[in-house]
């Protein structure tokens, strides 16, 4: 009869210990995995640190523990270098990022996926044709209106393709009721995810993520994106210095409707053109036409540099044009018409060079007497150039004019030995040439500042 009693308080004990699990845990059949919740303490009587710590507040999907997360998390954690480097790609656009999910109430840990899909690089294609931060495949980017024709692909426009990817997440989410299914529906497609679903229920099993038979992609998929959020939830933990990135914009929108070159944008802003094509990848070409009414993305302190130049600015600013093929004729031809290389010609039109006749579409050619193959790759004059610059001195503005030379990186340059050179700082230079490190490479055309002179 005491046995009978014992069994029976057991079993009570039991049934309560389930009704006091929260709604958000899973535990998989073979017990290998097991998703917690995500409760706890937040100080929000305080501002976020930097953006991590604005991320760290806002993580709602339960963690994930099981060995492929351990796998993960000590791939990551033995590759920082790795981290290192998408944690700095990420600093461009982290801050749109979760301000738009926080907008729309979504768990912040949405923002490390482009960690997973694209390393946090927005030129990033698959093998599967998926591109941009957010990895959309054609179809799935037209679905969301994001535009991919022959002059741009928004699939690689940070802010297009981040409202996208939050549109298609937040409905996937609507649909599934669950993290983990909406973020396997997002990487191997919602109606794949249903058939697993379906098939477990038609066996008579749990049609949850941890039940359901995914392939080897989606099964690592979210223990990789749990594995991030594991290294940034607590970085000292793993031995991960995560770089300052602050709580502030980085970028500003400024639309134009003018033509204008990539390079002669970047120009104007005082930006790399590689730089500025990290905020600008959508655009395939050498030139933005301004009848597409382009929105640019420049960094928030760049936007009166760019438009106080543009003002000033005298010279042409598209130095392409449209040419429409005259029937049988050859692309060298073109190319010879227009005193480019033919390469050069492909490149720019992204032309095979198995097709020897013209297409019958326009193609993109220099402006005649233009100068615009040095202009489209943005070679910096050899000779000074005057720029100017605002100065506040307790509320009196004043442009100053600065002669600003360039220097051509010979073999065995340093920072050091220019700054010298020139009677300057590294800091100075580093700064007029916008640079993250001392990295010099040879050849590199760099800016040095001469003598300054009042305007």
């Amino acid at each position: 009869m005491k046995c009978l009693r014992l069994l029976i308080l057991l079993i009570v004990a039991a049934l309560a210990g389930c009704a006091s699990t929260p709604s958000k845990h899973y535990v998989q059949q073979d017990t290998s995995y097991i998703a917690t919740d995500t409760s706890r303490t937040i100080d929000l009587t305080t501002p976020p640190k930097d953006m991590w710590d604005r991320i760290r507040r806002g993580f709602a999907i339960p963690n994930l523990h099981g060995p492929l997360v351990d796998k993960w998390t000590n791939y990551y954690t033995s590759h920082p270098d790795q981290i290192q480097t998408m944690a700095e790609r990420a600093r461009k656009y982290l801050y749109y990022i979760v301000d738009q999910i926080n907008q729309r109430g979504m768990p912040t840990e949405l923002a490390l996926l482009p960690f997973v899909e694209s390393s946090y690089d927005p030129k990033a294609l698959s093998r599967a044709n998926a591109s941009g931060l957010w990895q959309f495949i054609p179809s799935t980017g037209l679905h969301y209106n994001l535009q991919q024709t022959w002059w741009r692909d928004q699939r690689r426009d940070p802010v297009a393709s981040t409202q996208a990817a939050l549109d298609y997440l937040n409905y996937l989410y609507n649909l599934q009721g669950d993290w983990y299914l909406a973020l396997a529906s997002y990487n191997m497609g919602e109606g794949a995810v249903a058939a697993a679903m379906q098939a477990n229920t038609n066996a008579g099993l749990p049609a949850t993520y941890l039940a359901i038979k995914l392939p080897d992609e989606t099964r690592n998929y979210v223990p990789k994106l749990q594995a991030i959020k594991n290294i940034i939830a607590h970085p000292a933990r793993y031995g991960i210095t995560l770089p300052y990135i602050s709580n502030t914009p980085y970028f500003k929108m400024v639309r134009k409707s003018r033509n204008m070159d990539v390079a002669v944008a970047a120009r104007l802003a005082d930006m790399s053109v590689e730089d500025f094509k990290s905020l600008n990848a959508s655009f395939n070409r050498p030139v933005i036409r301004g009848d597409h009414d382009p929105v640019l993305l420049l960094p928030a302190n760049k936007v009166d540099i760019f438009n106080a130049n543009l003002e000033a600015y005298k010279g042409r600013l598209s130095s392409w044009e449209l040419y429409q093929p005259r029937k049988g004729q050859s692309y060298a031809s073109i190319a010879r018409q227009y005193g480019i290389s033919l390469s050069k010609l492909r490149a720019v039109n992204s032309l095979t060079t198995s097709r020897s006749p013209a297409a019958a579409h326009a193609i993109l050619v220099p402006v005649e007497g233009s100068g615009s193959v040095q202009l489209a790759s943005y070679e910096v004059p050899s000779a000074d150039v005057p720029r100017t610059r605002t100065v506040s001195y307790g509320g009196r503005v004043e442009r100053h004019r600065i002669n600003v030379r360039t220097h051509t990186v010979q073999h065995g340059d340093t920072l050091y030995s220019l700054a010298k050179r020139y009677d300057t700082t590294v800091e100075k230079l580093r700064k007029l040439n916008n640079m993250r490190d001392n990295t010099l490479s040879t050849g590199e055309h760099l800016r040095v500042p001469g003598t300054q002179v009042h305007g």
